[in-house]
């Protein structure tokens, strides 16, 4: 029986707002890798990319993931839309008390919940154009799609609501 939930996908897709739900239908701890990340670095992503660099942050992210995983039960862990794809992280979760879900989004779903999106700081996007950010999404889920797909579930997300997939996923896991 799985003990860790695990939510990938590109950003955008929803892995937080679904792992809430899901924390609460499971009775499980909900975490979020990135938020964990800024908590223990004392400064956000962006901050973190600015000052120390990318590969600084794939290796604290990898080291986090990989406590995370060891340490910690009755969970569902919301990643980075990049964990899977550096350091080999996809295969951290590989493991029997883990199940991993990929939240799949179209292009169109991801431009417009991007766009949407003014809360979050989504540097890699800041200064594109429309144009620009849905070709920047297109090419990155295309370089990503093998690392996503090496999940065990893949779940659809557009077109439905946030409860729609919270319940679609806990029905199938149940």
């Amino acid at each position: 029986m799985f003990n860790k939930l695990i939510l990938l996908g590109y950003m955008g897709a929803g892995k937080s707002t679904i792992g809430r739900l899901l924390a609460m239908k499971f009775g499980y701890l909900f975490l979020d890798l990135d938020q964990m990340i800024e908590g223990q670095e004392g400064k956000s992503i962006p901050e973190i990319f600015e000052s120390k660099g990318e590969i600084y942050f794939r290796k604290a992210e990898h080291l986090l993931l990989k406590d995370t995983l060891t340490s910690r039960s009755n969970l569902v862990l919301s990643l980075g839309g990049g964990t899977p794809c550096y350091a080999n992280n996809y295969l951290l979760y590989q493991r029997d008390d883990c199940i991993s879900i990929y939240l799949k989004a179209s292009i169109s779903t991801l431009q417009t919940r991007l766009h949407q999106d003014t809360t979050q700081q989504r540097p890699l996007l800041q200064n594109l154009s429309m144009l620009e950010r849905e070709e920047f999404i297109a090419k990155q889920l295309f370089e990503r799609s093998f690392y996503y797909n090496q999940a065990q579930n893949v779940v659809v997300v557009d077109g439905k609501t946030p409860n729609e997939i919270a319940n679609e996923i806990f029905n199938t896991l149940i």
